[in-house]
């Protein structure tokens, strides 16, 4: 994965140059103290990875992600713990409180990795299954047995037809992985599989005795 991490700091850029230096992959390619100066970055460099400082003094981490139209992975590095439930909001990967040591800077590299991998998957009209990560284990899912995929925290619920799996890949990720003739977001936490529906009507969708609400930005989807 490429990366560049962003900071005010120029200790706290040094920490995670020597720590990413020892993750094989992760390719950590720019380091910034001014955020501005990384945005023009992104605009003419493909990136995986951001790590991102939250207090800075022009602009914060959050609202510096909030300003990407299309942003990469981000695990944020602070000494404050109470931008946790915002940044998760935002579906960032980790919140890394400082000091972190290199193992606990691994272990946020792992999990960027695993969602890397899970959205470079290769999904085409031949696809019939993905891999999602469940606790430790990356569970092998057939399209065919998805009903519907429920957001719920920091969690993304994904209804099977005889079990429940409980994954950290965002509901964004998975509208991106899932192919479009089959599935259909509904709702900002809601994704059905089309051959699941039982009836519909103008706000909310039935399947089985199971009813999923219709999000105003969704009305007028084409659910057949």
């Amino acid at each position: 994965m490429t990366a560049i991490a962003i900071d005010d700091e120029p200790i706290a850029l040094d920490i995670i140059r020597s720590h990413a230096s020892k993750v094989p992959f992760v390719e950590l390619n720019a380091v910034f103290t001014n955020a501005f100066e990384a945005i023009s970055y992104l605009q003419s460099n493909k990136i995986d990875l951001i790590f991102l400082d939250i207090k800075m003094p022009d602009i914060s981490g959050i609202d510096f992600l909030k300003s990407l139209t299309k942003p990469p992975m981000v695990i944020f590095t602070t000494a404050y713990t109470e931008h946790a439930v915002q940044s998760f909001e935002l579906d960032a990967v980790d919140y890394l409180l400082k000091p972190f040591s290199l193992s606990r800077f691994l272990k946020a590299c792992n999990k960027a990795q695993e969602l890397f991998n899970l959205r470079n998957q290769k999904m085409d009209s031949k696809s019939e299954y993905i891999f999602v990560k469940d606790g430790y284990e990356q569970i092998k899912v057939e399209l065919d047995e998805i009903i519907y995929v429920e957001a719920s925290g920091n969690y993304t619920q994904i209804q099977l037809k005889d079990k429940l799996l409980s994954s950290r890949i965002t509901i964004n990720d998975l509208a991106e992985i899932l192919p479009k003739n089959d599935f259909i977001r509904c709702h900002r936490a809601f994704i059905v599989a089309k051959n699941k529906i039982s009836k519909f009507d103008r706000s909310q969708i039935w399947i089985g005795t199971k009813m999923i609400p219709i999000g105003a930005t969704y009305t007028g989807i084409q659910l057949t």
